[in-house]
């Protein structure tokens, strides 16, 4: 320890905390609570080149991931529409739309103190329900293209993750707030509606499979 810099702590914990700087980067203590915990003496290179690296991760990859986040949605919302994005108005139409509501984002995240735990919130529910999407379109290939039982290694999962989704939207504090006795039941019964509305969807296009086969 005494080869990377002495330590003034009597406590244990201080300590400890203070070995973690190397790795943990400067985000997690200040220069100020370093001097009061006791430190004579600069950090290693290794240390301030870990802080570096923390430094450029903090920054750069919410910017990388942004970049692509939004350049994502403008290709998404561009197929939609069938809007040829060559055209630089055509980009600026649907960018700035996003810039925008970007921006409203940010802004509810900083003036609200939970901003960012709502937004993550539904987020994470976005997340679920693309995830149900998914898998509900996965189904519908295995049963449109091949034959037997293949569908049901996609269809349980569908049912099951469309009901957590549901039962999350309508007992969360961010969705209907239903009441969370409730909440087994809303996944019970929303399996069930799923797993019947499949059946459904199947027989028809069985039928009309056939009657394309006839005609």
């Amino acid at each position: 320890v005494e080869s990377m810099f002495t330590l003034n702590v009597n406590d244990a914990s201080q300590s400890s905390a203070i070995m973690m700087v190397g790795g943990a980067g400067p985000n997690c203590f200040t220069a100020q609570s370093l001097i009061d915990a006791g430190v004579q003496r600069s950090l290693p290179d290794t240390a301030v080149f870990g802080g570096i690296l923390a430094i450029l991760g903090v920054v750069a990859a919410p910017i990388t991931s942004g970049d692509t986040a939004l350049r994502g949605a403008r290709l998404i919302v561009a197929d939609w529409l069938k809007l040829d994005q060559q055209p630089i108005r055509n980009r600026l139409r649907i960018s700035i739309p996003l810039f925008v509501l970007t921006g409203l984002m940010l802004w509810f995240n900083i003036t609200n103190e939970n901003g960012f735990n709502t937004i993550w919130r539904y987020f994470g529910w976005a997340n679920q329900t693309l995830a149900v999407l998914t898998l509900w379109a996965i189904t519908v290939y295995l049963t449109t293209t091949k034959k037997g039982c293949w569908y049901l290694i996609s269809l349980l999962p569908a049912c099951f993750m469309t009901a957590v989704s549901v039962t999350f939207i309508l007992v969360d504090k961010v969705g209907f707030r239903v009441n969370t006795a409730a909440a087994p039941w809303i996944g019970i019964c929303t399996f069930i509606i799923a797993g019947i509305l499949f059946a459904i969807w199947k027989n028809y296009w069985k039928k009309h499979k056939a009657e394309t086969t006839n005609n």
